[in-house]
C-alpha cells in the first residue's frame, strides 16, 4: 500500500471529531467558529471569521503555542481544517491529525509515490489541504487518486484512482483540495504545463465511487470547440488545480479555470474555450450551468483558477448574490451567481493589456500589447506571468466590505515566436515563448491591498520588497492576518493597514490562516514553509537567506 500509518491513535484524554461532518455542518461552517471544516472558511470562501476575542486592543500580545514540524521541505500550502479540538494538516507526501491544543500528533499517514510522479508534477511539489466529511478525511494525492481516512486513526476508508488518461505521462497531477458539494467531492487536476485537456470530476464522498467528469477544453463538435484548432481537444490545457466554492441554495459550484496550452498562442488562435473561465457546475452531474471567460485567447498565462468568492454586494442599488474573483490577469470581476451576468470588471494593480472590459459584451478591449504578443512582437507587459495575484487566496470582510489581497507589482518582456501544438504530456510552457521579468521599482514587489470590489479601488496599500504568496484571513475585530515570504506572520488593522503584531517564524509563509476557538479562547494557525514557483525560480535576493522546512503554528493570547 502506498498509504501506512506511521503513528498510531496517541493521548486518550483528547476528543477526536465525531461523525457528524454532514452537510449541515458544512453549511454552517462559517457561524461555527469553533470548528473550520471548510476550504476558505465556509462554502462561500470569504475567509471571514466572526470572532473577536483578539482584537485590536490585545492582538500584540498574542504568542505562539506550539509548533508541529511537517518534516517536508517542500512549499507548505495547506489549509488546516479543525474539528473538536483537532487539527487535520497535509503536505504532498502525508496526512496527520494533530491536538489542536498542544500540537501533539495523534496519526499520521505517508504517501508514497512511484519516482517519476515527483520530476513531472506543476508548478511546485505541494498539497493545499483536505476536505471533512461524515467522519472521513478526504483528499488528493500527486498520482491522481483520491483517497478518504477514518478521521480517529488515519485508516483508509477508500481509495479511487482518477479514470484514464490521468497519467503521469500525460502531464496530470492532483495538489488541490476536494470541495465537498451535494455529497459529491468535487476535485480538480493541475498539468496544463504539461499539454494536458483540463477537468472537474465529482466523486461519492461516502463510497468513493467516480461520478462524472466535465472536461474543460471541448472535443471537436462539442460546444465552444470552434474556438480552438481541431487538434487542441487533447492537449489544450485548462487546469482546475485551485479549489472552488460551493452555494447549497442555487446547488452551484463555482470554479476557476486555467491558461491554454501551450503558453505561446501562435499555435491555437481562437478564444480557446473555457479555459481562463468561471465556471457554475451542478455539482451531482457537472452540467455547467453558465461560464465566464475572462482572457479569450490568453497569451501570458494568466492562469484563471482563483478561488471565487461568493458575497452579497450592493449592485445598482440593491443586494446581489455575487461571485468575485481577483484574477490573475489584473482584473477583478464581479458576477451574479445564479446567472453569470458581469456586474463590474476593474484592474486592480498595473495592467496595459487591455483598456478595461465591456460590461455588455464581457470582453476585454485588448491594446496593442495583446495585438502584438499575439502577431509575435516583443513587448513590455503588465501585469507579468505570475499575475497582478497569483494563486494565494482573498479574504472577504463584510463589515467592511473589503476584499483583502497580497498583489504583486511585476512587469515582463514577452515575445512568442512561431510554435506547433505540443503533444501530450510534453512541457507547454518554458522555451515557448521568451520572457524576462520587469521592474519599476526593486524595492517593491508585493503590495497588500484592501480593495473595494466593485471598483477596484484600494482603501489602503501596504508595500513589500517582495511579493506575498500567504493567503489572507479577517475576522470581525476588524483584523486582517497574513504571512510574509521572509517568514513574518502578521495581523494588521482590516480598516487602516497599520501593523499590530508580527511574529517571525522559521520559513517564508506560503500558507492559509485560520482561526478557531476553543474553550472561550480564540487561536489562530497558519503554515510556515517557503516554496511554490516564486521562491523557487525568481532568483529575488530578498528571498536567498530563507530556509526551507515546513512547520505549522498556532497563536492566541497569554
Amino acid at each position: 500500500m502506498r498509504a501506512r500509518i506511521l503513528a498510531a491513535l496517541i493521548g486518550v484524554t483528547t476528543p477526536f471529531a465525531a461523525y457528524a461532518q454532514t452537510a449541515d455542518d458544512l453549511k454552517n461552517d462559517h457561524k461555527t467558529p469553533g470548528d473550520v471544516l471548510v476550504y476558505g472558511m465556509g462554502q462561500s470562501g470569504q475567509r471571514y471569521s466572526t470572532l473577536t476575542r483578539i482584537n485590536k486592543g490585545n492582538v500584540a500580545r498574542m504568542v505562539p503555542k506550539w509548533a508541529y514540524s511537517l518534516s517536508d521541505n517542500r512549499g507548505a500550502e495547506g489549509f488546516p481544517v479543525v474539528k473538536d479540538g483537532v487539527i487535520y494538516i497535509t503536505a504532498h507526501n502525508m496526512t496527520a491529525a494533530v491536538d489542536a491544543m498542544t500540537g501533539k500528533q495523534l496519526w499520521r499517514v505517508a504517501h508514497e509515490y512511484p519516482p517519476e510522479t515527483l520530476r513531472v508534477v506543476c508548478c511546485g511539489i505541494v498539497n493545499r489541504g483536505a476536505a471533512i466529511y461524515e467522519g472521513k478525511v478526504i483528499r488528493q494525492l500527486l498520482d491522481n487518486q483520491v483517497v478518504a481516512l477514518d478521521v480517529k486513526t488515519g485508516k483508509e476508508v477508500w481509495k479511487t484512482k482518477s479514470p484514464a488518461p490521468t497519467s503521469i505521462e500525460n502531464g496530470y497531477a492532483m495538489t488541490g483540495t476536494p470541495m465537498i458539494a451535494n455529497g459529491v467531492a468535487v476535485i480538480g487536476v493541475a498539468g496544463a504545463e504539461y499539454s494536458h485537456r483540463g477537468f472537474l470530476e465529482g466523486y461519492d464522498a461516502a463510497t468513493g465511487k467516480h461520478l462524472w467528469r466535465r472536461y474543460t477544453i471541448p472535443a471537436p463538435g462539442e460546444k465552444g470547440a470552434e474556438t480552438w484548432p481541431p487538434e487542441a481537444a487533447l492537449v489544450g490545457g485548462g487546469s482546475s488545480w485551485v479549489t472552488g466554492t460551493y452555494d447549497p441554495d442555487l446547488d452551484l459550484v463555482f470554479w476557476g479555470t486555467g491558461n491554454p496550452s501551450p503558453w505561446n498562442p501562435r499555435a491555437r488562435k481562437g478564444d480557446n474555450l473555457w479555459t481562463n473561465s468561471i465556471l457554475a457546475v451542478k455539482p451531482k452531474t457537472g452540467e455547467i450551468t453558465w461560464s465566464y471567460q475572462t482572457t479569450p485567447g490568453d497569451p501570458f498565462d494568466y492562469d484563471g483558477v482563483h478561488t471565487p468568492i461568493i458575497a452579497n454586494l450592493r449592485v445598482a442599488g440593491k443586494p446581489t448574490k455575487v461571485v468575485i474573483q481577483a484574477n490573475r490577469s489584473g482584473i477583478l470581476y464581479v458576477l451574479g451567481a445564479a446567472d453569470g451576468k458581469l456586474h463590474a470588471a476593474n484592474p486592480f494593480g498595473k495592467v496595459n493589456w487591455t483598456d478595461g472590459v465591456d460590461l455588455k459584451t464581457g470582453r476585454p478591449k485588448f491594446t496593442s500589447v495583446y495585438h502584438d504578443a499575439i502577431a509575435g512582437k516583443k513587448v513590455e507587459v503588465w501585469p507579468s506571468v505570475s499575475g497582478v495575484t497569483n494563486w494565494q487566496h482573498q479574504s472577504f470582510s463584510p463589515r467592511t466590505g473589503l476584499l483583502y489581497v497580497n498583489t504583486l507589482h511585476i512587469g515582463m518582456t514577452y515575445e512568442a515566436p512561431e510554435i506547433k501544438l505540443m503533444k501530450p504530456g510534453q512541457p507547454s510552457g518554458p522555451g515557448s515563448v521568451k520572457r524576462t521579468s520587469v521592474f519599476d521599482n526593486e524595492n517593491v514587489k508585493g503590495i497588500l491591498k484592501a480593495v473595494d470590489p466593485m471598483t477596484g479601488k484600494s482603501k489602503w496599500e501596504v508595500p513589500y520588497k517582495s511579493p506575498n504568496y500567504s493567503s489572507t484571513m479577517t475576522t470581525a475585530s476588524d483584523i486582517v492576518f497574513t504571512g510574509v515570504m521572509t517568514g513574518e506572520f502578521e495581523a494588521r488593522d482590516a480598516v487602516t493597514g497599520k501593523l499590530l503584531w508580527s511574529f517571525q517564524t522559521p520559513s517564508g509563509i506560503v500558507g492559509q490562516p485560520v482561526t478557531w476557538e476553543r474553550n472561550g479562547k480564540q487561536y489562530v494557525t497558519v503554515l510556515s514553509g517557503i516554496g511554490g514557483v516564486y521562491a523557487l525560480r525568481s532568483g529575488d535576493p530578498n528571498l536567498a537567506n530563507v530556509p526551507a522546512g515546513a512547520s505549522l503554528w498556532t497563536f492566541g493570547l497569554p
